[in-house]
């Protein structure tokens, strides 16, 4: 298999299973454990971060200039100056960052102190693949529990941020999927739906940069060439992008359930593969 070869192939798992909820870890631990694929270094893991972060940033451009607006607000703050919890109750976007920053300390706390436990389950395809067959559940019973109307961001509550939170934290595991595991829980927690897929994915800017720090304290150094870089940041991005273009729609149609049974397929497989 050549260079170029398993650079597309790392990409696009990345890129598309990065927002599809079917777990980018989960596939790229059964990628590296059935088909002999090597885990990529952290230089290229970097660069594939940095085109589904760009995706992110492009696709809710404008939610992310509205929320970044809200900062001017902080320096009023700190001096005593303003009331935050008018800031809170009145203003939707000022709201909306306060429960990002909230549902982000859960992944934060868990992910440093279980960092080697999820490496050390990545190595196993058993663990992988009963992992997919929990998200296969969870979307299930969320697609089943979501209705057509839900609370709105006015109506949004710190428990709701803080359980999307520990379910983006459980999604470190691999072959259980962030976006999966962060919607469902707002469905289940009654939030609308375009609301529940826009907190995910902007849920998702914080998480894949402390994901690139974390990775940057390993070291940069490389074989890959900047063809192969260019060519695994520009499949990943562009896949990236049609990948949460999608799911948006999806969710949109209340057909996120559908994802499970890609799930229990891919998760009975592997378990099927690990006992052989």
């Amino acid at each position: 298999m050549t260079t170029e070869l398993i650079v597309i192939i790392l990409a696009l798992l990345q890129g598309l299973a990065e927002f599809l909820p079917i777990s980018s870890s989960g596939h790229l631990a059964l990628a590296q454990n059935i088909f002999g694929i090597e885990e990529p270094e952290v230089a290229f893991t970097i660069v594939l971060h940095l085109a589904t972060l760009l995706a992110v940033v492009i696709f809710y451009r404008q939610t992310i200039i509205e929320l970044a607006c809200e900062l001017k607000y902080l320096p009023g703050l700190l001096k005593g100056g303003g009331s935050l919890n008018r800031l809170y109750t009145a203003r939707s976007n000022f709201r909306f960052l306060c429960l990002i920053c909230v549902a982000t300390i859960p992944t934060g706390i868990i992910g440093l102190l279980l960092k080697n436990v999820f490496v050390e389950l990545s190595a196993s395809t058993l663990a992988v693949g009963l992992a997919l067959l929990f998200t296969g559940c969870v979307l299930k019973i969320s697609s089943v529990k979501s209705g057509d109307k839900g609370r709105d961001i006015a109506e949004m509550t710190v428990k709701d941020a803080m359980i999307i939170g520990l379910l983006q934290a459980v999604a470190i595991t691999p072959g259980i999927s962030r976006s999966g595991m962060t919607i469902s829980a707002a469905l289940l927690r009654g939030l609308r739906r375009d609301l529940a897929a826009k907190f995910s994915f902007i849920l998702s800017i914080p998480a894949i940069v402390g994901a690139l720090l974390v990775e940057m304290l390993g070291g940069i150094e490389t074989s890959f060439s900047l063809f192969e870089f260019a060519l695994g940041f520009t499949v990943a991005a562009i896949s990236g992008y049609l990948a949460l273009t999608l799911l948006v729609f999806i969710i949109k149609k209340n057909s996120f359930g559908k994802f499970a049974y890609y799930c229990w397929t891919v998760g009975l497989a592997a378990i099927v593969w690990s006992l052989l």
